[in-house]
């Protein structure tokens, strides 16, 4: 009994410890997309099943820095974090039937009106506008460029899957606090 109680507890340290390590990476590379009107507003919009698009786009960033760890591909930290969190800066709600295109174009088309979003407000690497332009591969015909693109890619068909098959856990709940 003390040996599983144990084990469960420092999970829930090393659980606690990843996340404190993602926000801190988060507040030092993205702060200011975190703070800015625009993102927070993406918390209104929803993007697969229940969850916001706040939230998947956190989700994205916090995989894809689990996979650059993982497989050691020494991405740029900064553009991938910052790439993850504006993949999906479109920032409307494209479940609403009163929209143009409503629903069947919005994979195609969503990439470049992230990357138009985003550009107006944050000076953008070529990286960086790789990563967002490109993350719908294959629906976006050319595939990505660069490392941090590919992870960026991979992770939100990881996320979108558990979000679409609602196997995600406390979908929703994720906050980020700068303070």
């Amino acid at each position: 009994m003390k040996e599983r109680h144990r084990k469960r507890i420092e999970k829930i340290k090393k659980r606690y410890e990843q996340k404190r390590k993602l926000y801190c990476l988060l507040k030092k590379h993205a702060s200011d997309i975190l703070q800015s009107e625009n993102f927070k507003s993406t918390r209104n919009y929803i993007q697969h099943g229940t969850i916001p698009v706040h939230s998947h786009c956190i989700d994205v960033a916090r995989k894809s820095v689990a996979l650059n760890n993982f497989f050691h591909m020494h991405c740029n930290e900064r553009e991938l974090i910052r790439g993850a969190l504006l993949h999906d800066y479109f920032l409307y709600d494209w479940h609403d039937k009163n929209r143009e295109n409503y629903q069947f174009f919005h994979g195609f088309y969503h990439p470049g009106i992230a990357l138009k979003n985003a550009s107006k407000e944050y000076p953008l690497t070529p990286r960086e506008k790789d990563i967002i332009k490109k993350h719908m591969w294959p629906l976006t015909v050319s595939p990505p460029r660069c490392r941090e693109a590919w992870i960026v890619t991979t992770a939100d068909k990881y996320c979108s899957t558990l979000e679409t098959l609602r196997l995600r856990k406390r979908a929703g709940k994720v906050r980020v606090r700068l303070s």
